[in-house]
Formats: C-alpha cells, sequence, structure tokens
C-alpha cells in the first residue's frame, strides 16, 4: 500500500483540486505543471520497449515525477513491456512490474480523457501517491481508476524504490547488470575475484538457488565525462572517423582534445565493446569461467556460467539488439549463415585475451528469439606430457598411447560433453611422426593445426558442413581426404553419415596408417551401441578399432577436473566383438590392468615390428613412459619442446 506521506501528498494534489473543480475554481491549478518544471525526455518506442532519452533531465523513474509523467503520457498511447532509460553515457532498463504500474497510470490517463486535466497530470506524475486517493472513491473516477488496473498495480508497493530499481548499462554496450543482491539474507558472499579486464566477481551462495555469480563491471565505475568520451569515441569509430587496428585509443583520442595520454582503461572498454565480445570478454577473463549460456528470449534470463565446474546464474542480462549483434558478428567472421532460413550455427571465435571460443546458436523459428552457447575451446598449446604434468593422463597412460598413435592405432576418443575429447585428440597428434601426412576432417575448427604445422608436422585440414554453400559433407570430405595422401585420418568429431565411410576405409585397409576421432559416448559398450545401432555401422567393420579411450569430467574440492578414465582395446571379428581393459580407474586415475604385462593384450601384439617380440613392445611402453614423466617434471611441455624431444626418437 503506499505510505502515509504519498497519501497525503496524493490528498492534496488529488482531492483539493478536484473539490474546487466541482465549485468553478480549478482554474487556480491549471498552471501547477510549469510550477514545478517541465521534463525535457524525448521518447519512442523499439517495438515493445519505450526508449527515454534524458541526456537533458534526470532520467530516474523513481525519483523524478516530471519523467515519469512523460512515460505514461506515452504509454497511454501504446503498451511497452520494458522502459529503458538512457542518461549521462548510461541505461537503466525497467523490466515488467515498472512497466506494468506506469502502463496501467497511462490506460487511466487515457480512458480518463479530458474530463479533469489537473487530475491526470496528477496522475501520471504520481499515480502511486494518486493511487491512494482514488481507491476510497466509489464515483465514475474510482470506476476508471479500477478498469484502467492502476489500484491492481500499486497494491502492495509502499515506494516507487520497491518497483523502479533498475538494471544498469552502458549507453554503447548490449547488457544489462542487475546491481542489487538478495539481501534478505540468504546469500552469502563465498569468493571474490579481480579480472584481468578491470572488473571484479563475485560468488554468493544462496539458499534456494543457484550460487550467483555476480559481477561489478568497470564499465559502470566510470565518471560522467568518461562515459562521455566513451560514447563519442564509439560514434567516431560508428561514422568511420577512426579505422584501423588502433581504432579504440585513437577514437579516444580524438574526442578527448586533451594533450595528456590517454587512460587505457577507456580504451580497453571500447575496444571490448568495438572488436570485442563485450560483457563475454569480462565473464571468460576468469579462467575458472569455462561455459556461458544465454537463454532466449535473453531479456528474460539472466546469463549462466560454469565455473569450476558448477553451474551459477549471473546478474547480467543480454539486450535484444545484443544477441542480434552477436549474431551479425558471428555470421561476419565464421562465413555461416545463420537466419530464420538457417536457424541454427555452429562457429567459433577468439577473445581479446587469446581464449578461443565454440559458439553454437539458435534462432527463430527452433527458438524464441536468440540463445547461445558460449565454451572455451581446448588450448593449442596442450601436449600429452603437458597432460601428465597438469594431472589429466597419468605417465603409464600417456607412454601407451604416444607408442599406439605413433604405430599407427585406430583409435576413438570417447567422452560426455566437456569431458576434454577433443583436448586429448589434439595432444595425440603430436605423437604421430613428423614424416607422416595428416588429414584433419573438421566441421568447426578446433584442433591446433597450426601449432603442429608449426613445429614440422604435415597437417591438412578440410572444413566440412552440411551441403549447404561451398562447404562440402563429411562424408564427401572424407572420401576427399583418402586421396589427399597416404597418412593418419583424423575426423574431429564421429557422429553422421561420416562413420560409415570412415570404418569401411579402415576395414578395407584404404588407410593403413593411424586413424583418429572423437565420439559422444561413456565407454566402449556404449560407443560400440552408438556406432552401430544408431549411426549404421556393421559390427564386422567397427570391430577394425584398436582403442577406445574414455575420458571424464569430474569434481574436485577445487572445481572440474578431467581425466583419462578407461582405455579398452577391441576384441573380436565379425558379430562377435567385446572389449577388454589395459587401463581403467583405480582410486581416483587411470591405471594398468596387468593385462599388457601377462602378454594378453592382441594390440600390443599386432604392433610388434617385424623383428620384435611382444616383450620389446613392452619395453618400448615402459621406456615411452619414463620419457613422458621425465618432460612433466621438467616442465618440457610446449609443442617446441615436445617436439625436440620427439626429434630424438628412433
Amino acid at each position: 500500500m503506499p505510505s502515509n506521506e504519498a497519501a497525503a501528498d496524493g490528498e492534496r494534489s488529488g482531492v483539493v483540486p478536484t473539490l474546487l473543480a466541482g465549485i468553478g475554481l480549478e482554474s487556480l491549478f491549471d498552471d501547477r505543471e510549469t510550477d514545478r518544471g517541465d521534463c525535457d525526455c524525448t521518447l519512442e518506442f523499439e517495438d515493445r520497449t519505450l526508449v527515454v532519452d534524458a541526456s537533458n533531465c534526470d532520467g530516474m523513474l523513481a525519483e523524478a515525477p516530471s519523467c515519469r509523467r512523460s512515460v505514461v503520457t506515452a504509454l497511454a498511447e501504446r503498451d511497452a513491456d520494458a522502459i529503458v532509460v538512457r542518461s549521462n553515457g548510461l541505461q537503466y532498463r525497467y523490466d515488467a512490474e515498472a512497466a506494468a504500474l506506469l502502463g496501467a497510470a497511462g490506460r487511466f490517463v487515457e480512458l480518463f480523457g479530458s474530463r479533469d486535466d489537473g487530475l491526470a497530470r496528477d496522475v501520471a506524475r504520481d499515480p502511486l501517491g494518486e493511487a491512494a486517493t482514488l481507491e476510497t472513491r466509489v464515483d465514475a473516477i474510482g470506476d476508471v481508476a479500477r478498469e484502467s488496473g492502476l489500484l491492481d498495480a500499486v497494491s502492495g508497493v509502499g515506494e516507487y524504490a520497491d518497483v523502479f530499481s533498475p538494471r544498469t548499462g552502458l549507453e554503447i554496450a548490449y547488457y544489462f547488470v542487475e546491481r542489487a543482491i538478495d539481501d534478505t539474507g540468504r546469500a552469502r558472499l563465498t569468493d571474490v575475484r579481480e579480472l584481468a579486464t578491470g572488473s571484479t566477481a563475485r560468488v554468493y551462495e544462496r539458499a534456494d538457488r543457484l550460487p550467483l555469480y555476480a559481477l561489478e563491471v568497470v564499465d559502470l565505475s566510470l565518471s560522467p565525462a568518461e562515459r562521455e568520451l566513451l560514447v563519442d569515441g564509439y560514434e567516431a569509430i560508428a561514422e568511420g572517423w577512426v579505422d584501423g587496428d588502433r581504432a579504440p585509443s585513437r577514437a579516444v583520442e580524438l574526442v578527448s582534445e586533451a594533450d595528456e595520454p590517454v587512460d587505457p582503461t577507456l580504451t580497453a572498454i571500447l575496444e571490448k565493446h568495438t572488436d570485442g565480445y563485450g560483457v563475454l570478454e569480462d565473464l571468460f577473463a576468469d579462467p575458472a569461467v569455462t561455459d556461458v549460456y544465454a537463454t532466449s528470449p535473453v531479456t528474460a534470463n539472466p546469463l549462466r556460467v560454469e565455473c569450476d565446474g558448477v553451474a551459477m546464474e549471473t546478474n547480467v542480462h543480454l539486450t535484444e539488439i545484443g544477441a542480434e549483434a552477436l549474431a551479425s558478428r558471428i555470421r561476419r567472421t565464421s562465413g555461416r549463415a545463420f537466419s530464420r532460413a538457417k536457424p541454427t550455427i555452429d562457429a567459433t571465435a577468439s577473445l581479446a585475451n587469446g581464449r578461443g571460443l565454440r559458439i553454437a546458436g539458435v534462432t527463430d523459428p527452433v527458438a524464441d528469439g536468440t540463445g547461445f552457447a558460449f565454451r572455451e575451446r581446448s588450448d593449442d598449446r596442450f601436449t600429452l606430457p603437458a597432460l601428465v604434468a597438469n594431472g589429466t593422463v597419468p605417465p603409464a597412460v600417456a607412454g601407451f598411447l604416444s607408442v599406439a598413435i605413433e604405430r599407427n592405432a585406430a583409435a576413438l576418443i570417447a567422452g560426455t560433453r566437456g569431458a576434454g575429447k577433443t583436448t586429448l585428440l589434439g595432444t595425440l597428434l603430436y605423437e604421430v611422426t613428423p614424416d607422416t601426412r595428416t588429414v584433419l576432417i573438421e566441421d568447426t575448427p578446433e584442433l591446433p593445426v597450426a601449432a603442429l604445422q608449426s613445429v614440422g608436422r604435415d597437417v591438412q585440414a578440410l572444413r566440412t558442413g552440411t551441403g549447404d554453400g561451398p562447404e562440402i559433407s563429411p562424408a564427401d570430405a572424407l572420401r576427399t581426404a583418402l586421396r589427399l595422401g597416404d597418412g593418419a585420418l583424423v575426423v574431429g568429431e564421429i557422429r553422421g553419415e561420416e562413420a560409415a565411410v570412415l570404418y569401411e576405409a579402415m576395414r578395407v585397409g584404404a588407410n593403413a596408417n593411424a586413424v583418429l576421432g572423437t565420439i559422444h559416448g561413456d565407454g566402449a559398450s556404449a560407443v560400440y551401441e552408438r556406432v552401430v545401432s544408431d549411426l549404421g555401422v556393421e559390427p564386422s567393420s567397427f570391430a577394425a578399432t584398436d582403442l577406445v579411450v574414455t575420458v571424464q569430467s569430474y569434481r574436485t574440492g577445487e572445481g572440474r577436473s578431467r581425466r583419462v578414465a578407461r582405455v579398452e582395446e577391441v576384441l573380436g571379428d565379425g558379430e562377435d566383438v567385446r572389449f577388454e581393459p589395459l587401463y581403467e580407474l583405480e582410486g581416483s586415475e587411470a591405471a594398468p590392468t596387468g593385462r599388457i604385462d601377462r602378454g594378453e593384450s592382441r594390440f600390443v601384439n599386432a604392433i610388434a615390428g617385424p623383428t620384435e617380440a611382444y616383450a620389446d613392445v613392452r619395453e618400448t611402453i615402459a621406456d615411452r613412459t619414463d620419457a613422458m614423466r621425465a618432460l612433466a617434471e621438467d616442465g618440457r611441455v610446449s609443442p617446441d619442446d615436445v617436439a625436440a624431444a620427439y626429434a630424438d626418437r628412433g
């Protein structure tokens, strides 16, 4: 209910003028609006959003009656789902509850008409205060108050601050931040992270909801003068007054008209919102954040992150225009269609801090608006010794896989989403000998092609698609790959028609070198079901697989980690396919099952050279294990270090 003070104000501004009108003295109050000052806001509708330019006005709807009146007057003619006020380089978004209250006041003004211009103006300026008087009326005016929904809209509202608590964002940006944190006592601060962008993240545990990842964006710490420079610099870039690699800093220099050096913080913020990916740059500046989700409709759903393996809700919302701007940028950089005619996209991007992202997007008509999943890409710097050093792969497993790939194994890397399949596959490509040509097939570039080529590996990449436009289908790419050279064949992800072609090639021996790929599945049995039952590969063809390596994501006290969980060899022919583990989890890491040491591994026996015995291969694996351990312990894990160490191999 309205406060006593608001009720008193309403009585003074509503009842008295009405009584005077009844005795013909209403003209005494006709000039009251002029006395109180007019609003200089300009307003326009963008779809269902009322945009208020308050550059020359206060603009804070909780505190500025004149601005409220301007908004209510506009809403008397047209409804809005949200109100955005732009003032001094910032923008404030008022969503459903605030829009509903002022919209109800607008309907009152529309229905009330010209019966009492003074009362209509007062309702527009102070709907909460006037409602205290209107709800007691049983005449035609009271009927209008009820019919317009004004009385329902103010029910339970004590003061404007209860409703008008806007989300805030930089005017040149495409996000809004909820700056108020749950004050009920159920939010407990557990971590504070200072980010390289200058922003700060605070993590709160909440009793009845997901943890909150609250971002304090550096953009909102600027002074009005600094925000003005950013807006002017943004316009300078948009108008083409400056361009090139240093456009943000040159734009700030141009508009500042000062002899002093440009503040690097201003340049970084402007660069983030022109050349970068906006607030995503802040979120992914946290090394613990691996995924960011923008769920459509984006204005109704806050961004979510996965941080240290834990799903969290953020206090950040994208705008509709922001989602469309991201879609446009992704179309431009990937060269792929993304529209109603092709409403899904899979692409990659690189952030200003060098982190690579894989982007999946959906839009109308398959979704209610545009939504995205942003996920960190595997690090090009990872090698097999690096995974030993960080605990993902035990030395014994690394030694075995190194020998297996070097000796042309046909292996699948399996795991669930986010388990690290692509990362492990990328590291195994360094184990292919330098004299072996590798043809690599991906629909979205994720494997470290450039890094491999930089250390002397002969890698030819092919990009596939769905057959739309200039791209070729995975099956056609695979047939092309088999003609591009006799060497290793790598399929980034096996998930469709290419599976049958790949396995047929393996079965008939069209490729006598290593064949590697990733596939979704938890363990060899699950992979077999997927390949045979879902993808239609004959069991006899699947038997051409030598190994299935399963990786796994799991949680620790420090967050999310990844590990190799099992290495299984494929046995049998025809319909009789079975699996035997060579390494499996023992405690927290994979350990040898003893099958190799007992001389029972058919795969180890098969990779022995013409002059080698089984024991010789087993000794080679042991030596390689020691070498992997030594490289990891010495910190020689970069691609250059690993390539130099591998040059000594026979």
